[in-house]
């Protein structure tokens, strides 16, 4: 298969026609090669428009809502980035070559380590890897110029929207336990917050202290 053919494609099709304009994201999911996180006897579909399971309940996400969610955080390449459930660590590796550094948290041990040797196949260095609850965040590293969270939220966590610096967007699904809607939270100069809501989604729990349970 000529992988690079493939992302071809699927940027064509599936961000540029459905309104993808960041030339910076696109170019990113251009030049990243997806298929490399996820499991072999799978690379064939990693191109494909939808998510793929990576093991222990969790998935990569469709590549349509990676471009979206990370076109909702306007990164110019300055900024200090956290993100919130690493899983595979494709959307570490888009964020990584957007921004000047990335924190991600993922609460799976064999995930994290996962995704932290594909991420430094690609030379990715200046992203930093905790295996934790990242409900709570990255609080020692805060604030933060953008926060991405990349499971669904029954709320915005007040923890993360306390470690944004000002100016800063945090970019996440809330909703039930199966659907959401993206939220995007900025915080003013002042201190105060502003949200707004984007499209529908789908993506599994946020589990941890400021999210949803372990239980079904």
């Amino acid at each position: 298969m000529d992988f690079a053919v493939a992302r071809k494609r699927m940027v064509e099709a599936q961000l540029v026609k459905r309104g993808i304009t960041d030339q910076r994201v696109i170019g990113a999911m251009l030049n990243i090669p997806r298929h490399i996180f996820v499991e072999e006897a799978m690379s064939a579909q990693a191109y494909s428009d939808g998510s793929l399971p990576i093991g222990e309940k969790q998935t990569i996400s469709q590549p349509f809502m990676v471009a979206k969610m990370t076109e909702m955080l306007e990164l110019t390449g300055r900024e200090k980035v956290l993100e919130l459930g690493t899983g595979s660590g494709y959307q570490a590796a888009v964020l990584a070559t957007l921004a000047d550094r990335v924190y991600t948290v993922e609460r799976i041990r064999p995930l994290a380590l996962k995704a932290r040797k594909a991420l430094d196949s690609l030379g990715l260095l200046n992203v930093n890897l905790r295996i934790a609850d990242g409900t709570e965040g990255w609080p020692e590293e805060a604030p933060f110029d953008a926060i991405l969270v990349t499971a669904g939220a029954p709320e915005v966590p007040q923890c993360l929207v306390d470690q944004l610096a000002i100016g800063g967007r945090l970019v996440i699904p809330v909703g039930d336990r199966t659907d959401q809607r993206l939220v995007r939270v900025v915080r003013n100069p002042d201190g105060s917050v502003v949200g707004d809501v984007s499209l529908d989604c789908r993506f599994v729990r946020l589990i941890g202290k400021h999210g949803w349970s372990e239980e079904p």
